[in-house]
């Protein structure tokens, strides 16, 4: 799924590079791409790649990453093609103001 987008700068990811230890899991975990190893910590380098699946955070040992997982239009792309049925969060029948559209 690299390469995948949808909408920029509404992500929820944030990393507290103070904590990274520099494990790398992040790069392992991730099937966005969305880290890189610079000066042996993790580093954000494609943050609206990010799909907020919630690998990184749960398999980020220091807790250096957090990202409110299975929000958004991330995750209602991913259960549509789970579902076999077009992508729909809700959001478009009552927006709010934290919405993903």
């Amino acid at each position: 799924m690299i390469g995948f987008r949808y909408l920029t700068n509404v992500v929820t990811l944030e990393l507290d590079a103070a904590k990274c230890n520099g494990c790398r899991v992040c790069l392992e975990v991730c099937p966005q791409a969305v880290f890189a190893c610079v000066d042996k910590r993790a580093v954000i380098v494609d943050r609206d790649a990010c799909m907020e699946c919630g690998a990184c955070t749960i398999n980020c040992e220091p807790g250096a990453l957090t990202v409110l997982k299975g929000v958004g239009c991330a995750a209602a792309v991913i259960e549509g093609l789970i579902r076999g049925t077009g992508p729909d969060c809700g959001c478009s029948i009552e927006p709010k103001a934290d919405s993903c559209c």
